[in-house]
């Protein structure tokens, strides 16, 4: 049995304002790595949306940041939940994170919402029916050249010890893009260029609940998405990924190729 989009949409609104109702208040941090943070409310969000999958759904399969695999017994129905993409910023204290869910079925995302609860933005998509915001249907940009491009990146937790640090390519974008932004929230970012806000988007070392909702988001409203070798996006790792309007990603696939 497959979900309703509208289910989803009312789940993102639950945990948003779960998010909501904690933020700016002193939270019990815990680090996963030397810069990687959790909060109870990061918890407290995934068993709300675990519980609620569980008890319509119980033999899909559950992949969550916090939770891991949680496996059913329906393996060609999953379900990829990050309940607050964008930790590091809702722990400081700045109001850029969301809520991200997604279903796939036998290995394609088939509907995905994303929610900012502080904006009281909603996007949400569904496989062959476009991708919307609060009700507005979306569509990438027309943006044609990369110096007309605003760009979005982020980089990886262990950005102090790896050499895939992401700053190379950051270098090679900066100097050839408009402007190069980091937010802080990969599932913001694809919505922002599936909404034509931002032009592209690129990133390594993402997890699949980081980007599984806004995928179909940006495929949804005219976008490209790819891997970083410009083979087609799959939900395998690895998850190194480019994203934009179609006329930025070739552009954006030569930065790469020459960095």
């Amino acid at each position: 049995m497959h979900p309703e989009l509208n289910l989803i949409i009312d789940w993102s609104k639950e945990v948003g304002q779960i998010i909501k109702n904690g933020f700016g208040q002193e939270h019990q941090i815990e680090l996963k790595s030397e810069i990687d943070l959790v909060t109870e409310i990061d918890k407290q969000s995934e068993a709300y949306l675990i519980a609620e999958i569980r008890k319509r759904f119980p033999e899909h399969t559950i992949v969550g940041e916090e939770s891991g695999t949680l496996n059913g017994h329906h393996s060609e129905s999953t379900w990829y939940i990050d309940p607050l993409d964008g930790t590091s910023n809702y722990a400081h204290g700045v109001p850029i994170f969301s809520v991200s869910i997604a279903y796939a079925y036998r290995g394609k995302v088939q509907m995905g919402v994303v929610f900012d609860p502080m904006q009281n933005e909603c996007f949400y998509a569904e496989r062959g029916q476009g991708a919307y915001r609060n009700g507005q249907k979306l569509q990438v940009s027309a943006t044609n050249s990369l110096i007309r491009s605003m760009l979005v990146t982020g980089f990886p937790y262990d950005v102090h010890t790896t050499r895939e640090n992401n700053l190379d390519y950051f270098r090679n974008f900066l100097l050839k893009a408009q402007a190069v932004r980091r937010l802080g929230s990969a599932a913001l970012d694809m919505c922002y260029v599936a909404a034509g806000r931002l032009d592209g988007y690129w990133e390594l070392s993402l997890k699949a609940w980081d980007i599984a909702a806004g995928v179909l988001m940006v495929e949804e409203s005219g976008g490209i998405v790819t891997k970083l070798d410009g083979t087609p996006f799959t939900l395998m790792p690895p998850y190194d990924i480019v994203v934009a309007n179609p006329h930025i990603h070739p552009l954006m696939m030569d930065v790469v190729k020459a960095t």
